[in-house]
């Protein structure tokens, strides 16, 4: 495993689902800080107003994976290095994800992997699992996509930092009495 030098002022906030990261990054944004979106969430929500179900479009896994992958790859391309930036999931996520759904990684993210740059991962302990409308995962399943951003994140080389389970705001706290 190789140490990644970070040429981008960028940090991750992940965690399997129910983590609280969407949380945590909106009480980043009410703080003044850029932050990006989840892609999942967002991708599902645009299939909706196009008339698709959550079940159809999660249905069709590599066009949902590469549909996220492909809003993920665009973001991240949009925001300048020299930002400080907090991420809501980011391109190596996407990694997780297709080995949970057993898919083989395919060119488009294995380049994109290649070229991530990121200042530090914060992997956000799990919450006890809550269902929603663009959940399909169980509690098992949380689990297991949890191990497996870990695994992802440190095969990479990226320095990690665990955030462990608090109120939202000492989260919050935590996260940003680690940034560099």
């Amino acid at each position: 495993m190789h140490k990644r030098k970070a040429n981008t002022n960028w940090y991750v906030i992940t965690g399997g689902p129910s983590t609280g990261k969407t949380t945590v990054i909106n009480m980043l944004e009410k703080r003044g800080y850029k932050t990006t979106i989840e892609h999942a969430r967002h991708y599902i929500d645009t299939m909706r107003t196009e008339g698709q179900t959550v079940e159809e479009i999660r249905n069709n896994k590599r066009k949902f994976q590469l549909g996220v992958l492909d809003m993920q790859i665009e973001q991240e391309a949009a925001i300048q290095p020299k930002d400080l930036v907090f991420l809501d999931r980011a391109i190596p996520d996407a990694m997780a994800y297709y080995q949970f759904l057993m898919l083989d990684y395919d060119e488009k993210l294995l380049s994109a992997v290649i070229n991530t740059s990121y200042r530090k991962i914060f992997i956000l302990d799990r919450l006890p699992f809550t269902k929603d409308y663009a959940r399909t995962e169980d509690e098992e399943d949380q689990k297991k996509i949890h191990q497996l951003i870990i695994d992802v994140y440190t095969s990479l080389g990226f320095p990690i930092v665990t955030v462990p389970v608090l109120p939202p705001t000492e989260r919050v706290e935590y996260i940003l009495n680690n940034i560099s």
